[in-house]
């Protein structure tokens, strides 16, 4: 059983095992493309065809034709004036137009204003990064309802359709950089064991920090030593985005 399939709910969990008492290592959002391998009592294993990462998702109905042509470029796009909404890199095919609005599914409309093309490039990696403040901290997440430090610098490669791995262990595997810098720069991607953040200036870096509960911006060399004091953790390799 391999076949392609995309999701059509705002954020599905991807569990560890096929239970939901198990931990929840990822998400996929709505028009994420993924492969399932095999079905396990109420759960599909599937692998994601963006960054390959295996784990279990709850059996739902699945659709294997869409075609996207638009992807959200905000933090999240209301759907119907409800309180329901595509998050930021969701990928939907237009149906239908009408004035302000598009059409993705069949009554269901988001803003114009709230998409853009699915190729286009967005370089402001600052901007992406700052959309997410004060979201809540998330194991697994990768949405506006919760993030995890990873996910957050992930989020913006896969907006750009450039590969990045899913995990931090993965990502300083992948990058190539440094082992300790002396003065950091913008766009500077520092890696603890288990943990990232990135620098928006040469002073500050943003990350989804567990301790705080949230996305933070937070002053760079008191939060490397704060790191160090509290997890007992040294930078352990500084790359570029």
């Amino acid at each position: 059983m391999q076949n392609n399939y995309y999701s059509t709910y705002s954020c599905i969990n991807i569990y560890e095992r096929p239970s939901i008492n198990s931990k929840i290592s990822s998400q996929i959002i709505y028009g994420e493309k993924f492969k399932v391998l095999k079905k396990v009592k109420n759960f599909l294993k599937i692998r994601t065809s963006y960054d390959r990462y295996h784990g279990y998702i709850k059996n739902k109905k699945l659709i294997n034709k869409i075609n996207p042509t638009h992807k959200v470029k905000v933090l999240k796009t209301r759907i119907n004036k409800s309180n329901n909404f595509l998050p930021f890199s969701s990928e939907i095919e237009i149906i239908k137009r009408k004035k302000n609005y598009v059409m993705f599914e069949k009554n269901k409309w988001i803003k114009q204003k709230d998409i853009t093309l699915i190729n286009k490039k967005q370089k402001n990696f600052v901007k992406i990064f700052k959309s997410y403040l004060n979201c809540k901290y998330k194991w697994g997440g990768k949405t506006h309802h919760g993030i995890d430090c990873s996910a957050l610098i992930q989020i913006f490669y896969k907006f750009n359709k450039i590969f990045f791995p899913r995990d931090t262990i993965d990502q300083i595997r992948y990058k190539k950089g440094k082992k300790t810098k002396k003065k950091f720069r913008i766009g500077d991607i520092i890696y603890w064991k288990g943990h990232v953040a990135v620098c928006i200036d040469s002073k500050k870096l943003i990350h989804a920090y567990g301790p705080k509960k949230k996305v933070i911006i937070m002053p760079i060399y008191e939060t490397i030593k704060r790191i160090e004091r509290t997890a007992n953790l040294k930078v352990k390799k500084v790359c570029k985005i």
